[in-house]
């Protein structure tokens, strides 16, 4: 049996799992060690979507390419980055962004909070902060804390805290690795705490601000070079320095529309989903309108993630996708994104998880590989080579998480 005892590592082994995390051999027993997960740049191109540079196969040189298209227009083809206010970091897979520093009203007196900032429904906002804009979460206001500025500019938050002290627990099933026998999150929110806070005193305009410390001092968190504790921060931070501010986060591999993306995840709207991502449980996201997808006051956006994958190979296998593939080797599971900003205007970084599974008879046929676009999914499901899970019909996802969109990769 293993067993994931460290915050520091991030797991998949269930069938609702977003992100891929960090596994010990079947043979093994003893609790993981502590340090972070794997980051998207894996070991093979299974586990490593960083597109191979336009020189491959040519008879010239890299520096005889002009510059990617997207530098002219970011719907072209070419890297893009999407959330601008932080530095990406290519070689290691991570974000740095600014740390903010706020309150929170409690019983006992305002309590510090830290938090970040990733999208916000107001574009002239987005463009100026350099945030993801998302008219979507605009359609989040039941889920959303309330917040006011001060006259200092602080945001005080009217109600809302997460406890980071949990030890993140999950425990794979036996003999199928999922679902897990134990799931237990390493972070949890209150009733009230949710990442989207609607600022009163702003109009009413909605950011995306998931809390990555509560209750703690500068000198409590100051963790530049790693060396975490998480007992104080999200599960997701490999480093931390409040006097700069900012705070390094690890990025997970994905697909939108057949082009690699990286991006966040920060917070579940079940307690299972939220342990196997490492992120915050926040039980006000389970008010988010499921089932909706693009149209009229949907808050959220699809996202596909397959159950039963190709994994024969683990890294090294091309077509390797899934949940069973991220059980076996331990890296991302590749799930498949709806629309981001530069591909269509409907995002937004409350993605619906829809999990689905290829059929036996599709497996025994050769069909299974792997799955980048949307449509050609729903394709899938429509000449019944996939299913929901179980052989279910394939439909509405169970949860919701918030996985704010980073980087296209092309």
């Amino acid at each position: 049996m293993k067993v994931l005892r460290s915050r520091r590592y991030r797991v998949i082994c269930n069938r609702l799992s977003l992100t891929a995390g960090l596994f010990l051999s079947a043979a093994s027993t003893a609790p993981l060690a502590a340090q972070s997960g794997p980051g998207p740049l894996g070991p093979g191109p299974g586990c490593n979507l960083f597109p191979a540079p336009p020189s491959v196969g040519a008879a010239i040189d890299l520096s005889y390419f002009g510059p990617p298209p997207s530098e002219t227009n970011s719907s072209l083809v070419g890297p893009v980055q999407l959330l601008k206010s932080g530095i990406v970091d290519a070689t290691k897979g991570t974000i740095t962004l600014p740390l903010y520093k706020g309150f929170v009203k409690t019983p006992g007196g305002n309590k510090t909070v830290w938090y970040i900032l990733t999208d916000v429904n107001d574009a002239q906002v987005a463009s100026t902060l350099g945030l993801n804009y998302s008219a979507k979460i605009g359609f989040a206001g039941s889920s959303a804390r309330t917040a006011n500025f001060d006259d200092s500019g602080t945001l005080i938050f009217d109600q809302g805290i997460v406890n980071f002290l949990p030890e993140r627990v999950v425990v794979p099933g036996s003999p199928a690795a999922f679902p897990p026998q134990t799931s237990q999150p390493g972070s949890v929110g209150d009733a009230a705490y949710s990442p989207l806070v609607r600022v009163l005193n702003q109009g009413g305009v909605v950011y995306n601000a998931p809390m990555i410390a509560y209750d703690v001092s500068e000198n409590d968190i100051n963790f530049p070079t790693g060396r975490v504790d998480y007992s104080k921060v999200h599960d997701e931070v490999l480093a931390l320095d409040p006097f700069k501010p900012t705070v390094t986060l690890n990025l997970v591999n994905g697909f939108s529309f057949g082009r690699p993306v990286w991006y966040l995840t920060t917070e579940a709207s079940i307690r299972l989903g939220a342990a196997i991502e490492g992120a915050t449980y926040a039980p006000s996201l389970a008010r988010v309108v499921l089932g909706k997808d693009d149209s009229f006051a949907s808050p959220v956006e699809r996202l596909f993630l397959a159950i039963n994958g190709a994994s024969e190979g683990g890294c090294a296998n091309p077509q390797r996708q899934g949940l069973t593939a991220a059980l076996t080797d331990g890296h991302r599971p590749n799930n498949v994104l709806g629309g981001i900003p530069t591909i269509a205007p409907d995002y937004s970084p409350l993605w619906e998880a829809e999990p689905y599974e290829w059929t036996a008879d599709a497996i025994s046929k050769g069909y299974r590989g792997l799955l980048t676009e949307e449509f050609r999914i729903l394709s899938l499901v429509q000449d019944g080579y996939l299913t929901g899970l179980g052989g279910a019909r394939f439909g509405t996802g169970d949860f919701i998480v918030n996985c704010p969109i980073v980087q296209r990769l092309n």
